[in-house]
């Protein structure tokens, strides 16, 4: 027999880390782990809209990096040491900083703001990327309410916001969708 989608085990508020510590479902570290979690289907649904295949490979990879994230998140970090989770590398965040270099080369010079937009994939890259950053904020404010979170998940974090940014750019580049420059209004 399958096991059930459906547990019960949260209905009163709580649920469990990895390891078993209860905690209730507003824990910070919970909340960290959900928006990395909604990060990665925003990255699917990315995914969905983007034809380019090296930019489907990418994200495919950045969907398996956050699922190790959210395992590191997800841990209890007083048990982490006795249980087999997966580990993020250093080389993970020198993947992400190599495939800005090369999309920076096909691109534009960018001499101002610009507005998210131009195509639904574009868009949706624009939104993983606020996303991104949310779980970034929460990440270091886990760390400063003294919770333990390991530094390079939030280095990753940073650097996949830049990568997102910098693929939005990238995408839109091979669609040949405009990009806009955010001109501020002055006050006269």
């Amino acid at each position: 027999m399958a096991f059930k989608i459906y547990t019960k085990t949260g209905d009163a508020g709580k649920t469990s880390l990895i390891g078993g510590t209860k905690v209730l479902k507003s824990n910070i570290r919970i909340e960290c782990y959900g928006t990395v979690d909604e990060l990665n289907s925003y990255i699917g649904l990315c995914n969905d809209l983007i034809t380019d295949a090296h930019c489907n490979s990418v994200l495919k990879e950045v969907q398996d990096r956050l699922f190790t994230i959210g395992a590191s998140l997800a841990c209890d970090p007083e048990k982490e040491s006795a249980l087999k989770i997966p580990d993020l590398n250093e080389s993970d965040v020198q993947y992400l900083e190599k495939d800005i270099d090369a999309m920076m080369e096909v691109l534009p010079e960018m001499k101002s703001f610009i507005l998210p937009g131009g195509h639904p994939a574009v868009s949706t890259l624009h939104v993983a990327r606020c996303i991104c950053r949310r779980a970034e904020r929460l990440c270091v404010h886990l760390q400063e309410v003294n919770e333990f979170v390991d530094p390079l998940v939030i280095q990753y974090m940073n650097r996949l916001s830049d990568h997102l940014f910098t693929m939005a750019r990238y995408v839109g580049h091979l669609l040949q969708a405009p990009e806009v420059a955010w001109v501020p209004r002055i006050k006269k």
